[in-house]
């Protein structure tokens, strides 16, 4: 009996989300083990591969391959912004915007970011897991990543107070507020749906088009103004000294408002779920005890290949394992711009390829907290090539930092899941509620 790639709450929120999906991600990671091409053709799908070299080789081939022809992303934005998304992103211009705008996010400049637009939030659900409250972190993830839309985009806050706001004389209104915030994570939603039915044609109708750019212009309205005022420590402020136009910033923008809205809060979520529900948290828990002492990772299973060195800080491989089995965006597609072999296959211009990125990570095992770098996926789960995600480093600091507070170093105790619930019908495998407390 073949062991299953995952948790069995991992393939359920897979199946919730998508159906289909979920059937095609498990058979696509069967398909990996067949002898003969790793790439096939699927009726009514296009050629299909589970692989996860054959996914870098084609992610890396810019010429044979594109992300704005049908099967891409980009292809969806050109439709909903405007043609001149199809240079910027995958022409001549994307070069250029790459080169300037690669410094947007440093390793420290996401985790500054990340410590201040988060810090009340994770202080009280630290606090509250202290005080033995149960917390829901699915609230808390799609609270957070919202908190971040918000900053990133300079949503402005509401005319007139919310109706949490402290009104009070003198006491000027709190914006982000969480109720803000979660409106904003909805409101990225209700756009990343609209790609829901997209895996056999990218194509959207006149009436999804519509829909999609009335919420991309909501999510968008404060762009110009934080554009010009930001200063160059936020996100727009340093798109604007880089030389960016607005145009340019408010695409990007856009882009990394749905790349990085499900999938942050997906990653967040469905990771600590997986410290629980493997028991790998205790290994985590015994590797930040020996840290606290000085001692290294004791507990670590040193029979294995896979135990974290020492000096190692325990959260990175926990949170590039998260990334790993989780992949939240599970699937990325292309389009074949030529004529072109690879995988075994032989490939024609027009076409359109799915890479099955959930299915080439989770070839490499199930969860484990101290797994080492495993070279074959690197990272796939943010790409590869002139592609690759440009939020990588905020979405591991996000990751990071909310796991930090659920196993503080000082004093961490295992969690248990109370209660959990799958969202069903979303682009996004995640849970709709996942509350844990204390053991």
């Amino acid at each position: 009996m073949t062991p299953l790639p995952t948790t069995r709450h991992e393939l359920g929120l897979l199946w919730r989300a998508r159906p289909a999906m979920a059937g095609l991600l498990l058979a696509g990671q069967g398909l990996a083990r067949l002898p003969g091409p790793a790439i096939r053709s699927v009726p009514g799908i296009g050629w299909v591969t589970g692989d996860p070299v054959v996914a870098r080789e084609v992610l890396k081939d810019h010429r044979s391959f594109t992300m704005v022809g049908e099967g891409g992303v980009g292809d969806l934005w050109a439709q909903i912004l405007g043609e001149w998304v199809r240079d910027l992103f995958d022409g001549p211009g994307h070069h250029d915007l790459r080169t300037r705008a690669r410094d947007l996010f440093t390793e420290r400049s996401a985790a500054e970011l990340v410590a201040e637009a988060w810090g009340p939030v994770l202080s009280d659900v630290g606090t509250r897991l202290s005080a033995g409250e149960p917390v829901d972190i699915a609230h808390t993830a799609r609270v957070l990543v919202g908190r971040m839309m918000i900053e990133l985009l300079g949503i402005p806050a509401p005319a007139g107070p919310g109706p949490d706001a402290d009104t009070s004389p003198g006491t000027a209104p709190a914006w982000p507020d969480d109720n803000g915030a979660l409106a904003a994570f909805r409101t990225g939603e209700r756009l990343a749906k609209l790609a829901l039915g997209t895996a056999t044609s990218t194509t959207l109708s006149p009436t999804a088009i519509a829909e999609a750019k009335l919420i991309t212009d909501e999510l968008t309205a404060g762009v110009p103004e934080a554009f010009r005022t930001a200063p160059p420590t936020r996100l727009l402020g340093r798109a604007r000294e880089l030389g960016l136009g607005l145009e340019e910033t408010t695409g990007l923008a856009g882009l990394l408002m749905v790349a990085g809205t499900e999938t942050s809060a997906s990653a967040m979520m469905r990771t600590t779920a997986l410290l629980v529900d493997t028991g790998e948290q205790h290994r985590l828990l015994a590797a930040l005890a020996a840290g606290a002492a000085g001692t290294g990772p004791a507990g670590a299973d040193t029979s294995s290949s896979a135990t974290t060195p020492p000096g190692t800080d325990p959260w990175e491989p926990v949170v590039r394992e998260g990334l790993r089995v989780t992949s939240p965006a599970s699937v990325i597609g292309r389009g074949v711009s030529r004529d072109v072999e690879i995988g075994g296959a032989r490939l024609r211009a027009g076409d359109r390829i799915m890479l099955l990125v959930w299915s080439a990570n989770a070839a490499a095992g199930p969860f484990r907290a101290d797994r080492e770098y495993v070279r074959e996926t690197r990272q796939l789960w943010f790409g590869a090539g002139r592609h690759l995600c440009l939020g990588a480093a905020l979405a591991r600091a996000e990751i990071s930092a909310l796991l930090r507070v659920l196993w503080p170093a000082d004093g961490a105790v295992p969690l248990r899941v109370v209660r959990r619930r799958a969202a069903r019908r979303v682009i996004v495998p995640g849970y709709e509620e996942l509350v844990v407390a204390r053991s």
